[in-house]
């Protein structure tokens, strides 16, 4: 006879069918009835997290650092609600994730019952699919097939919001041979015209640029990546969502483009007459005024979501496919069109290119004063946990700074809010990418702004043994914004000074949490300090670096403006007089 199960033991099941190990959440009333299964799970390991936004950016920290789907868990109503957040980041940032929230019992919804919340409807523009299970017999066909969505195509987070009653009735379970979605079928092959005709193009430019995005990072293609990249000599940026996807120390990267990408990754894309875009979404914060962007370049565009593809730059050859299956395939296309003699000198261009990356490096000046740059104790926290380790950033300053002065070398050790910009990221981020990943080390780069948002999780990774390392890039205020009122409203300050140099203390915050607390305010103690922290490896660590308040985020280009307004300080503009004649390439 068939055994009967209930439908929370159904739902535990099929978790375990899918191989999850992990599940970030907090029970309640609606999706209580699945907690009793979990105690007796030998697979999943719950962690019981502070907040549900603690869970969601957890969720997403595990899936980004590890590529498997993270899995979140919340009741219904404000337990459902608190996931918004972390479920509209992983959709803007492309992260598999499943989030699993109770409802109130089927008959009662619709009916303002207690914490009740229409969260497939809240949910609808910003996940990639979801489903409401108002049967028992509904939930396993409804989990893989949420998981078979979230992990396939473009990657992205799908909701499963179950009744209580379909959870408490008994059911028998039947688990689907086979996932066949009607109307989902995620193009992965590129078609070979298209890939042929890109080669044409890439053999034949003068001055092109590959141009790759997170798409890469998601599609497990770094190592297909650098075989073209060096096959055909072009020069590279990476994204903020694609840092790690090349190796920063490779000659051939020119670093990060856009809003505060370096001189030479930003103009190399405008002077460019060629754009291979990997992965990439042309995002307001890369093309500046997007109708001065690469005026002069034609664009192939790669990607697996055809709604990517000319939604804000209009493709010369757009190629629809798994971004790892279009490189795989135009190395050998390339390759038949250098055989063939067809292959444009590059040396002009890389004359030009050189010559921004030498002018204009990467830097910052030191405080006047003898406090501490942020840049600084940034830098030395790349320097000495190294590139095996992982780095989680808030949002902000400290952000752009973790992006710009950390070298990454290797794909997911970086984990960022690229699209949502998320304030509080960091510290769940960075619990759930240890959890994915307990042998790395795990870096929460984070401002107090933003720590300040979600440190309750500190609790969750003490008492779970999971040993983050934090650093607080502690200004005083809420850095980014006051950049903008500096350099945009008179320098009027208004409501972005948080006093969190005297309230909270961060290192007695730390200890209460159970937490080592550090703080440093000098640079001769920061390599000391750092290295007191990586010398800890059975509790969390937080330090608190008291930084110079009006250090800046440079290079800079002001929202809505073009790319070509870069400036590289304030008041201070590249020159550009010149070099076009002195390198012979045609602009």
């Amino acid at each position: 006879m068939t055994e009967k199960i209930t439908g929370a033991q159904s739902l535990v099941r099929s978790l375990e069918s899918v191989g999850v190990d992990t599940v970030f959440g907090i029970p309640g009333g609606a999706i209580l009835p699945a907690y009793d299964p979990i105690l007796d799970s030998q697979q999943i390991r719950h962690i019981l997290v502070r907040h549900e936004q603690g869970a969601g950016h957890a969720a997403e920290g595990y899936a980004v650092a590890t590529g498997k789907v993270g899995v979140c868990m919340a009741t219904s109503g404000p337990g459902a609600t608190n996931l918004v957040t972390p479920i509209a980041d992983a959709y803007m940032d492309s992260v598999p994730m499943v989030a699993v929230t109770g409802q109130v019992p089927s008959g009662a919804i619709g009916t303002d019952a207690f914490q009740e919340a229409d969260i497939s409807g809240i949910t609808m523009p910003i996940s990639k699919h979801n489903f409401l299970v108002t049967s028992a017999d509904e939930i396993p066909r409804a989990i893989a097939e949420a998981f078979h969505i979230a992990g396939t195509g473009r990657p992205g987070p799908v909701l499963v919001d179950i009744a209580k009653d379909a959870l408490q009735a008994q059911t028998d379970f039947a688990w689907p041979a086979s996932v066949d979605l009607a109307g989902y079928r995620p193009v992965t092959k590129p078609h070979s015209k298209q890939v042929r005709e890109a080669a044409r193009l890439i053999a034949s430019s003068k001055r092109p640029v590959l141009y790759v995005g997170g798409g890469v990072i998601r599609a497990r293609a770094a190592a297909e990546l650098r075989t073209l990249a060096e096959l055909t000599g072009i020069p590279v940026v990476t994204t903020l969502m694609a840092r790690g996807a090349f190796p920063d120390s490779h000659h051939q990267h020119l670093g990060m483009p856009g809003m505060h990408g370096t001189v030479a990754a930003v103009t190399a894309l405008q002077k460019a007459d060629l754009l291979i875009t990997l992965g990439a979404r042309f995002d307001d914060r890369v093309t500046g005024k997007l109708s001065s962007f690469a005026p002069l370049a034609k664009v192939i565009h790669a990607d697996i979501d055809p709604a990517e593809i000319s939604k804000n730059r209009t493709a010369d050859i757009p190629i629809v496919g798994d971004v790892r299956e279009v490189i795989a395939d135009l190395v050998p296309a390339v390759k038949a069109e250098f055989d063939a003699g067809n292959r444009a000198d590059l040396a002009g261009w890389w004359s030009m290119v050189n010559g921004w990356r030498e002018t204009y490096p990467l830097g910052y000046d030191e405080p006047d004063d003898g406090t501490l740059s942020p840049q600084y104790v940034i830098s030395r926290i790349g320097k000495i946990a190294g590139p095996e380790a992982v780095y989680a950033a808030g949002v902000g300053q400290h952000q752009m700074w973790a992006a710009q002065f950390i070298d990454y070398e290797n794909p997911n050790t970086w984990l960022s809010s690229g699209g949502a910009g998320t304030m509080g990221y960091a510290v769940p981020a960075a619990m759930g990418a240890k959890v994915g990943r307990p042998d790395a080390t795990v870096w929460a780069i984070d401002g107090d702004g933003c720590f300040q948002m979600t440190n309750q999780e500190l609790a969750t990774c003490t008492i779970n043994d999971i040993p983050i390392k934090v650093a607080v890039i502690n200004n005083g205020t809420l850095g980014m914004v006051r950049q903008w009122q500096t350099l945009f409203y008179g320098s009027r300050y208004s409501n972005t000074t948080l006093e969190s140099r005297r309230v909270p203390d961060f290192v007695k915050l730390a200890d209460a949490y159970g937490c080592v607390g550090l703080r440093c305010d000098s640079p001769d103690q920061v390599d000391a300090t750092i290295e007191k922290a990586m010398s800890v490896d059975d509790l969390p660590v937080v330090i608190d670096f008291v930084v110079h308040q009006d250090a800046m985020v440079w290079p800079m280009v002001a929202a809505g403006t073009s790319n070509d307004d870069i400036m590289v300080a304030r008041s201070l503009a590249p020159v550009w007089d010149g070099e076009e004649g002195e390198t012979g390439v045609e602009l």
